[in-house]
Protein backbone atom coordinates (compact mmCIF):
# COMPACT_ATOMS: atom_id res chain seq x y z
CA UNK A 1 0.00 0.00 0.00
CA UNK A 2 1.57 3.83 -0.88
CA UNK A 3 2.09 6.19 1.43
CA UNK A 4 -1.16 8.45 0.82
CA UNK A 5 -3.50 5.07 0.85
CA UNK A 6 -2.52 4.51 3.82
CA UNK A 7 -3.30 8.52 5.09
CA UNK A 8 -6.13 7.80 2.92
CA UNK A 9 -7.40 4.61 4.40
CA UNK A 10 -6.76 5.97 8.49
CA UNK A 11 -8.78 8.82 7.80
CA UNK A 12 -11.54 6.93 6.64
CA UNK A 13 -11.24 4.43 9.82
CA UNK A 14 -11.14 7.97 11.68
CA UNK A 15 -14.03 9.87 10.36
CA UNK A 16 -16.90 9.62 12.53
CA UNK A 17 -15.45 7.43 15.48
CA UNK A 18 -14.53 7.56 18.96
CA UNK A 19 -11.23 8.47 19.77
CA UNK A 20 -10.44 5.26 20.83
CA UNK A 21 -11.05 3.83 17.41
CA UNK A 22 -9.16 6.85 15.55
CA UNK A 23 -6.27 5.99 18.01
CA UNK A 24 -6.37 2.64 16.87
CA UNK A 25 -6.22 4.01 12.95
CA UNK A 26 -3.56 5.92 13.51
CA UNK A 27 -1.35 2.89 14.65
CA UNK A 28 -1.58 1.47 10.88
CA UNK A 29 0.62 4.05 9.77
CA UNK A 30 4.16 2.87 11.08
CA UNK A 31 5.98 5.83 9.92
CA UNK A 32 3.37 8.42 11.46
CA UNK A 33 3.68 6.97 14.87
CA UNK A 34 7.20 6.92 15.04
CA UNK A 35 7.01 10.47 13.77
CA UNK A 36 4.85 11.79 16.06
CA UNK A 37 6.19 9.94 19.19
CA UNK A 38 10.30 11.17 18.13
CA UNK A 39 9.00 14.79 17.76
CA UNK A 40 7.45 14.37 21.42
CA UNK A 41 10.75 12.79 23.10
CA UNK A 42 12.56 16.08 21.28
CA UNK A 43 9.91 18.73 22.71
CA UNK A 44 9.25 19.81 19.59
CA UNK A 45 5.51 20.49 19.65
CA UNK A 46 6.56 23.26 22.78
CA UNK A 47 8.29 25.10 19.77
CA UNK A 48 4.73 25.94 18.92
CA UNK A 49 1.94 28.06 20.02
CA UNK A 50 -2.18 27.38 19.42
CA UNK A 51 -4.14 27.27 16.75
CA UNK A 52 -7.69 25.93 15.67
CA UNK A 53 -8.45 23.49 13.57
CA UNK A 54 -11.45 25.08 12.14
CA UNK A 55 -10.19 26.45 9.05
CA UNK A 56 -10.71 29.92 8.54
CA UNK A 57 -10.98 29.79 4.66
CA UNK A 58 -13.78 26.83 4.40
CA UNK A 59 -15.01 26.98 8.23
CA UNK A 60 -14.75 22.65 8.18
CA UNK A 61 -12.46 21.61 10.59
CA UNK A 62 -9.92 20.05 9.48
CA UNK A 63 -9.97 16.52 11.00
CA UNK A 64 -12.57 15.52 13.00
CA UNK A 65 -12.56 15.93 17.05
CA UNK A 66 -11.89 12.21 17.42
CA UNK A 67 -8.80 12.10 15.59
CA UNK A 68 -7.70 15.69 16.98
CA UNK A 69 -7.74 13.82 20.35
CA UNK A 70 -5.87 10.83 19.26
CA UNK A 71 -3.04 12.75 17.73
CA UNK A 72 -2.85 15.11 20.89
CA UNK A 73 -2.94 12.16 23.24
CA UNK A 74 -0.02 10.36 20.95
CA UNK A 75 1.63 14.17 21.18
CA UNK A 76 1.63 13.74 25.04
CA UNK A 77 -0.39 17.32 24.74
CA UNK A 78 -3.78 18.88 26.14
CA UNK A 79 -6.27 20.16 24.00
CA UNK A 80 -9.53 21.50 24.27
CA UNK A 81 -11.82 21.25 21.08
CA UNK A 82 -11.15 23.04 18.55
CA UNK A 83 -8.12 24.44 19.82
CA UNK A 84 -4.60 22.73 19.36
CA UNK A 85 -1.22 22.58 18.70
CA UNK A 86 -0.25 24.23 15.63
CA UNK A 87 2.87 22.49 15.10
CA UNK A 88 0.62 19.22 15.34
CA UNK A 89 -2.22 20.28 13.26
CA UNK A 90 -0.23 22.16 10.52
CA UNK A 91 1.53 19.03 9.73
CA UNK A 92 -0.02 16.12 10.68
CA UNK A 93 -3.59 16.46 11.19
CA UNK A 94 -3.31 17.96 7.52
CA UNK A 95 -1.64 14.88 6.45
CA UNK A 96 -4.75 12.74 7.58
CA UNK A 97 -7.15 15.55 6.74
CA UNK A 98 -10.69 13.97 4.62
CA UNK A 99 -11.12 18.00 3.94
CA UNK A 100 -10.06 19.29 0.82
CA UNK A 101 -7.32 16.57 1.15
CA UNK A 102 -5.13 17.33 -1.63
CA UNK A 103 -5.02 21.50 -0.88
CA UNK A 104 -3.93 20.19 3.32
CA UNK A 105 -1.52 17.74 2.18
CA UNK A 106 -0.14 19.79 -1.11
CA UNK A 107 1.85 22.05 1.41
CA UNK A 108 4.31 19.13 2.16
CA UNK A 109 4.01 16.52 -0.80
CA UNK A 110 4.05 19.48 -3.37
CA UNK A 111 7.69 21.94 -3.67
CA UNK A 112 6.14 25.06 -4.02
CA UNK A 113 6.80 25.54 -0.19
CA UNK A 114 10.45 24.36 -0.19
CA UNK A 115 10.91 25.91 -3.44
CA UNK A 116 9.64 29.59 -1.92
CA UNK A 117 12.89 28.44 1.37
CA UNK A 118 15.39 27.70 -1.35
CA UNK A 119 15.18 24.20 -0.34
CA UNK A 120 15.01 21.29 -2.95
CA UNK A 121 11.65 20.85 -3.91
CA UNK A 122 11.12 17.71 -2.27
CA UNK A 123 12.39 18.59 1.31
CA UNK A 124 8.85 18.27 2.89
CA UNK A 125 7.95 14.90 2.05
CA UNK A 126 7.64 13.23 5.29
CA UNK A 127 8.83 9.60 4.50
CA UNK A 128 11.81 11.15 2.34
CA UNK A 129 15.11 12.24 3.72
CA UNK A 130 16.22 13.03 6.98
CA UNK A 131 14.14 14.06 10.26
CA UNK A 132 10.58 14.33 11.07
CA UNK A 133 8.35 16.24 9.09
CA UNK A 134 7.95 18.53 11.92
CA UNK A 135 11.42 18.88 12.58
CA UNK A 136 11.86 20.75 8.89
CA UNK A 137 9.26 22.27 9.58
CA UNK A 138 10.52 23.92 12.98
CA UNK A 139 13.81 24.38 11.54
CA UNK A 140 12.62 26.12 8.63
CA UNK A 141 10.18 28.57 9.80
CA UNK A 142 12.59 29.36 12.60
CA UNK A 143 15.39 30.53 10.18
CA UNK A 144 13.06 32.71 8.09
CA UNK A 145 12.19 34.33 10.88
CA UNK A 146 15.66 34.98 11.99
CA UNK A 147 16.17 36.34 8.79
CA UNK A 148 13.76 38.38 8.28
CA UNK A 149 13.12 37.97 4.72
CA UNK A 150 12.32 40.35 2.21
CA UNK A 151 9.65 41.85 4.04
CA UNK A 152 8.99 41.11 7.90
CA UNK A 153 5.99 42.66 10.32
CA UNK A 154 5.68 42.89 14.06
CA UNK A 155 2.34 44.05 15.59
CA UNK A 156 0.28 43.54 19.08
CA UNK A 157 -2.94 41.34 18.45
CA UNK A 158 -4.73 41.34 21.83
CA UNK A 159 -1.69 42.51 23.42
CA UNK A 160 0.26 39.53 22.08
CA UNK A 161 3.56 39.98 19.88
CA UNK A 162 3.20 38.88 16.31
CA UNK A 163 5.49 37.65 14.41
CA UNK A 164 5.47 37.39 10.51
CA UNK A 165 8.04 37.18 7.68
CA UNK A 166 7.69 36.69 4.12
CA UNK A 167 10.46 35.29 2.11
CA UNK A 168 12.93 36.94 -0.79
CA UNK A 169 11.69 35.09 -4.18
CA UNK A 170 13.21 31.92 -5.11
CA UNK A 171 12.20 30.45 -8.87
CA UNK A 172 9.05 32.17 -8.81
CA UNK A 173 7.88 30.90 -5.19
CA UNK A 174 7.49 32.51 -1.90
CA UNK A 175 7.35 31.59 1.71
CA UNK A 176 5.29 33.03 4.72
CA UNK A 177 6.52 32.48 8.76
CA UNK A 178 4.04 33.52 11.29
CA UNK A 179 4.50 32.94 14.94
CA UNK A 180 2.48 34.47 17.82
CA UNK A 181 3.20 34.94 21.42
CA UNK A 182 0.67 32.80 24.04
CA UNK A 183 -0.03 35.48 26.36
CA UNK A 184 1.03 39.36 26.52
CA UNK A 185 4.96 40.03 27.86
CA UNK A 186 6.00 36.07 26.48
CA UNK A 187 8.27 35.49 23.56
CA UNK A 188 6.34 34.39 19.92
CA UNK A 189 6.11 30.47 19.09
CA UNK A 190 5.50 28.97 15.91
CA UNK A 191 1.86 29.32 14.31
CA UNK A 192 1.98 28.38 10.37
CA UNK A 193 4.81 27.85 7.77
CA UNK A 194 3.17 28.56 4.04
CA UNK A 195 3.75 29.28 0.84
CA UNK A 196 2.53 32.53 -0.51
CA UNK A 197 1.25 32.51 -4.13
CA UNK A 198 0.37 36.14 -4.56
CA UNK A 199 2.96 37.74 -2.08
CA UNK A 200 1.79 41.67 -3.29
CA UNK A 201 -2.16 40.32 -1.68
CA UNK A 202 0.07 39.92 1.53
CA UNK A 203 2.17 42.63 1.75
CA UNK A 204 -1.06 44.53 1.07
CA UNK A 205 -3.15 42.79 3.66
CA UNK A 206 -0.18 42.82 6.10
CA UNK A 207 0.84 46.73 6.07
CA UNK A 208 -3.10 47.44 6.43
CA UNK A 209 -3.68 45.62 9.29
CA UNK A 210 -1.13 43.10 11.03
CA UNK A 211 -2.61 43.87 14.33
CA UNK A 212 -5.12 40.92 14.19
CA UNK A 213 -4.47 37.20 14.75
CA UNK A 214 -4.17 35.44 11.20
CA UNK A 215 -3.57 31.79 10.10
CA UNK A 216 -5.65 30.01 12.12
CA UNK A 217 -3.66 31.17 15.33
CA UNK A 218 -5.48 30.97 18.65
Amino acid sequence: MGRIEELDRAAAAASGSAQEAAAQALTTIDWLIATIDADRADGLFGRWGAATVIDARTGEALVPQALFEALHERAGLEAAWPIGNAGLLQTYASLLSAVDADRNRERWLGSDLATGLGLDGAHFIPWEGSGTLLARATHAASVLLASGGEFSWYSLAEGRATRAVLSHEHDGSRALAYAVAPAPGTSPLLVALLPVAQAESIRRELDDAASRLRWNAA
